[in-house]
């Protein structure tokens, strides 16, 4: 009369697991970054885990800025929750004002290019809400008449482009682009320019220089690349890095 039992116990003991498998939450690394043995950094790191790793959610919910998970060789620990974007259509690092990103496709697009991440200074301070996306809108002067070709060129090589959005994608915008940024999308093309900035150089080697063009301003476009948040400055949204650019009718 035992064996029914046993056979019954084993038997959830397996649909349990096979739930728990599927229900796992698979989560990708968008830069190097320190796995810890604690949710904090007071303590030296445990490891490393690299960029373009996939890792899993050991819980749903961050702990105090960071995501318990488990790496491809089974080591347990903590990463910052800015260094990585959670896998099905979830997203990574909501905010109270966080829009909804729009994912209709729009035909003609190739994908974003992952290798110009290689090429974003200070990548951390980007928050990944969604890793390729394609956005229409009109190219408007983001510099009042100084720049012939409407972008600032910063300092780290990159442009600061304004895109004013077709109405589908005006969701997009948070309240910094609202306050800080005329109401439009910031689009940032990395290596666009001549780095300045000491510690920028290095993102930006002499040996790389991007086919990105900017098209005049006023030109109706289609914009593809990674949807984020800056957490500097008015936090607002951008497309950063682009990885395509076209002229649209």
């Amino acid at each position: 009369m035992r064996f029914p039992c046993v056979r019954a116990a084993i038997g959830t003991m397996c649909l349990l697991i096979s739930f728990c498998s599927l229900e796992a939450q698979q989560a990708t690394i968008i830069h190097g970054v320190s796995l810890r043995g604690d949710p904090s950094t007071k303590d030296p790191p445990i490891g490393h885990v690299q960029r373009n790793s996939t890792v899993t959610l050991l819980a749903p919910k961050p702990k105090t800025g960071f995501y318990h998970v488990k790496t491809v060789d089974g080591t347990e620990g903590w990463v910052g929750v800015k260094y990585l974007t959670i896998e099905s259509g979830a997203v990574a690092h909501p905010t109270p004002a966080s829009p909804n990103p729009a994912t209709t496709p729009v035909a003609g697009s190739t994908g974003c290019d992952e290798s110009l991440w290689n090429h974003v200074y200070n990548p951390q301070r980007l928050i990944v809400k969604q890793k390729c996306i394609t956005v229409t809108g009109t190219i408007v002067d983001a510099t009042a008449g100084k720049q012939t070709d409407g972008v600032r060129h910063e300092a780290d090589g990159d442009t600061h482009g304004w895109l004013k959005l077709d109405p589908q994608f005006t969701n997009l915008l948070n309240a910094g682009n609202m306050s800080a940024e005329g109401g439009n999308l910031v689009f940032e093309i990395v290596c666009k320019f001549p780095v300045t900035q000491a510690d920028a150089k290095a993102t930006c080697p002499l040996t790389y220089h991007t086919s990105v063009q900017i098209p005049v301003v006023g030109s109706h476009v289609s914009v593809v690349g990674s949807y984020v948040q800056d957490t500097n400055h008015s936090k607002w949204m951008e497309i950063h890095p682009v990885t395509s650019i076209e002229v649209i009718q």
